[in-house]
């Protein structure tokens, strides 16, 4: 029997993507891992608060909210047996179990700047955590330590299907069906205002 898990590329529009696009040269620069199609079981590293960008940690992420709201994206997904599917989950939930304890690993993105890999305990930036939660289920994507891999570095694996590109709330709105409300738009001074915080 066969699970699949979703891996999500992500453009927020926040300055910190925005600082990461300018070393990356690549549009989706924030990754997530999800366990369904819906993307309700969406978890990474980013912000914990709305507003800072700089209190960062473990997340369970909304696909419908914040940053998330105008973003643009890329799906791929991967078949894994129920033990990996299992197993990765099973880390997921010892780490949201102890999420105060983990951090955003902002000096790892400064190592993957100079190609040197920086692991701190209890800390990760975004692509490393996802890297790491598929080595911990047993796939065994890079042949890189989780702390250089970079968003763009899993839209290249053979292993993960292409499932959508563009506009989040589109595909949101097409795997969700007609029981998912679409999003309220922002204002454009209110988004302009949201982001300059982001």
């Amino acid at each position: 029997m066969k699970k699949t898990i979703y891996i999500v590329l992500t453009d927020t529009g926040t300055l910190l993507s925005k600082a990461i696009g300018m070393y990356t040269r690549k549009e989706l620069n924030h990754t997530s891992i999800a366990f369904d199609a819906e993307l309700l079981e969406m978890y990474s590293f980013g912000r914990k608060q709305r507003h800072n960008p700089f209190i960062g940690g473990f997340v369970k992420e909304s696909a419908t909210e914040g940053i998330f709201r105008q973003a643009t994206c890329a799906v791929y997904s991967c078949d894994v047996t129920v033990e990996e599917y299992t197993r990765m989950l099973d880390k997921i939930r010892l780490i949201e179990q102890e999420k105060e304890l983990y951090k955003y690993n902002f000096i790892g993105l400064f190592g993957v700047a100079v190609n040197k890999g920086i692991q701190r305990e209890h800390a990760f930036f975004c692509s490393q955590f996802v890297a790491m939660v598929v080595n911990e289920g047993g796939l065994q994507m890079f042949n890189i330590s989780p702390s250089l891999v970079q968003p763009h570095h899993f839209s290249q694996l053979p292993s993960l299907d292409p499932v959508y590109e563009g506009d989040l709330q589109t595909y949101l709105n097409q795997v969700r069906g007609q029981q998912e409300r679409p999003p309220i738009r922002m204002g454009m001074w209110k988004s302009l205002a949201f982001r300059l915080l982001a």
